[in-house]
C-alpha cells in the first residue's frame, strides 16, 4: 500500500504479504502515538492472540517525535526519537501477534489541521481493505488534542466509506485518564484480564515513554 507520508510503514509479524495481513484484520486499533494502542485496545489484542479466526491490526498516525524524554533519551533528537518509537511499536507488533503494524507517520501538526485531508485519505484506504469488526480509537473527550483530533480523522473516514465496510462497533478509549465520571450505561466495560504478562510485556516495550514521561508499565496495569 502506498500512503501519503515518505516515512510511513507497514511491518507484518508473521510475514504474510501487507494486503493479505489487512485484509485478515478483525480488530482494529487507530491512534495517535506509539504505545497508545497497548493501554487502550488491550481487549483486541488480547481477544485475538493465538487466535487463528482474529486478527488485529494497529494503526499509528503521527511519529511522536516530539515526546517528553529523559535519561538514555535525553539527547535524542526529534528524527531519533520518531526512529526509536516507530522501532519500539513494531516490537509490540511482534509480541502481540499482530496481523500488521501501520504507522503512517505524520507529524501532530498535520493530524491536528482541519484543512488537511491527507490523514483521512489513508484512513479510507486501510478501512477500505481492513473491513474490521471492531474498531478502537480515542474519545472525544480526551485531554490530548492530537487523540481527539485522531478521533475527528477516524470518524470523517469512517463516514465517507460505503454502508457495507462499516464495523460492527466503534469504541472511543480512554490511554491515561479514567472514564468513571461517566454514567454506566455510556460505558463500554471491556475484559482486559487475559494474559496479564503479555499486558505488562507490550507496554514495557515502549521504552521511550516509560522512561522520559510517565511510569505507564506501572501504572496502566495497575488501573
Amino acid at each position: 500500500m502506498k500512503f501519503t507520508q515518505e516515512k510511513s510503514d507497514v511491518f507484518v509479524p508473521d510475514g504474510t504479504s501487507p494486503e493479505k495481513a489487512l485484509q485478515r484484520t478483525t480488530h482494529l486499533a487507530i491512534a495517535a502515538h506509539p504505545d497508545d494502542v497497548e493501554i487502550m485496545a488491550y481487549e483486541g489484542i488480547a481477544s485475538c492472540f493465538h487466535q487463528p479466526d482474529h486478527w488485529f491490526t494497529s494503526v499509528t498516525v503521527t511519529d511522536g517525535s516530539t515526546a517528553p524524554r529523559a535519561f538514555l533519551y535525553s539527547n535524542f533528537t526529534n528524527e531519533q526519537m520518531a526512529a526509536m518509537r516507530a522501532e519500539e511499536q513494531r516490537k509490540a507488533g511482534v509480541l502481540g501477534e499482530y496481523s500488521a503494524v501501520v504507522q503512517l507517520a505524520y507529524p501532530s501538526s498535520s493530524a491536528k489541521d482541519p484543512k488537511d485531508n491527507s490523514v483521512v485519505k489513508d484512513l479510507i484506504s486501510i478501512l477500505t481493505l481492513t473491513h474490521p469488526k471492531i474498531i478502537y480509537t480515542h474519545n472525544l473527550a480526551d485531554k490530548h488534542d492530537t487523540h481527539i483530533a485522531v478521533t475527528l480523522r477516524v470518524i470523517e473516514a469512517l463516514r465517507s466509506i460505503p454502508k457495507e465496510h462499516q464495523p460492527e462497533s466503534v469504541l472511543g478509549c480512554e490511554v491515561w485518564r479514567d472514564l468513571d465520571w461517566l454514567v454506566d450505561q455510556d460505558k463500554k466495560v471491556m475484559d482486559v484480564s487475559a494474559h496479564p504478562n503479555l499486558a505488562s510485556a507490550l507496554v514495557a516495550v515502549f521504552d521511550t515513554q516509560n522512561s522520559g514521561s510517565k511510569r505507564y508499565d506501572i501504572a496502566s496495569i495497575g488501573r
